[in-house]
């Protein structure tokens, strides 16, 4: 066999190996990753740095240890209570997220520890259209604080999220004042709340609950406001500056608490919560 038949044989074998999924190619740096590098990596970009989206489940993963359950609250599930539909029905695009994600919707809730303290953490997943914020999403917010109002432990959010769900309309944008109501009984509790904001946190999220933490934390270059800088630029129509609402911008003009690498992240919460819990 010559080395032009060769180097084409290798060049579709790797192609058929990319069509699979074995291969990612980064967003930022445009290099191929082997995906089960990737995942061993915490979905960080070994060439750049670069930091993937991760699903609820893999940000639990990152975070506890012990996990007694990844979603206790999963029997809950949405409804189409508007009958809602644009160029598609509404409970269509569910059973479609449904079944892309494994998830009933873009929040799960889970007990369990970070070392040796036990949490419980409602995660978000941006997979599930888009992080979207429904009344599912409320209500398992609410039952994870009282969650952890039992248990008297901290109460950890992960925001990954484009904002308020439009196919439920006046009943999304309720869940801004029912996730908010349960920090404040949080913090009556005296339970300490600990808010993440990652890639991206925007929208009805980012105006309620996000925003509320007595810790607020954000991981690297996450972008994080409520519009977009695209509707902002056009709002205004002045250009914004570098690097407007990203984690970083947000930090120098005190809106959050700390910027916190991935791979920093657990031993950054526990520090948080032995310094305030002893």
């Amino acid at each position: 066999m010559g080395l032009k038949e060769f180097l084409s044989k290798l060049k579709v074998k790797r192609k058929l190996n990319i069509a699979k999924g074995e291969w990612i190619k980064c967003d930022n740096c445009k290099n191929l990753i082997y995906s089960e590098d990737l995942k061993k990596n915490m979905k960080i970009c070994p060439h750049c740095g670069y930091t993937f989206r991760m699903s609820a489940k893999e940000r639990v993963d990152l975070l506890l240890d012990n996990i007694e359950n990844y979603d206790v609250f999963e029997n809950i599930k949405p409804v189409d209570a508007l009958g809602f539909k644009d160029t598609k029905k509404y409970k269509d695009r569910l059973k479609d997220a449904q079944n892309k994600t494994g998830l009933n919707d873009a929040i799960i809730v889970s007990a369990g520890k970070i070392y040796d303290r036990e949490v419980v953490v409602a995660s978000m997943d941006f997979s599930f259209m888009g992080g979207s914020m429904g009344s599912v999403v409320g209500a398992k917010f609410v039952r994870g604080a009282e969650l952890a109002i039992k248990k008297k432990v901290p109460f950890i959010a992960i925001a990954s999220s484009g904002g308020a769900r439009m196919q439920e309309g006046i009943l999304s944008l309720m869940q801004m004042a029912k996730t908010s109501i349960a920090i404040n009984r949080l913090n009556k509790e005296g339970i300490l709340y600990i808010s993440v904001l990652t890639d991206p946190t925007m929208g009805g999220v980012s105006a309620s609950f996000a925003f509320l933490g007595d810790i607020i934390i954000a991981e690297e270059n996450s972008l994080i406001g409520f519009a977009g800088p695209r509707v902002i630029e056009q709002t205004i129509k002045q250009t914004l500056p570098e690097g407007f609402q990203r984690a970083e911008f947000l930090l120098e003009k005190g809106q959050i608490d700390m910027v916190v690498s991935r791979q920093n992240l657990k031993k950054t919460i526990y520090q948080v919560i032995r310094l305030t819990h002893g």
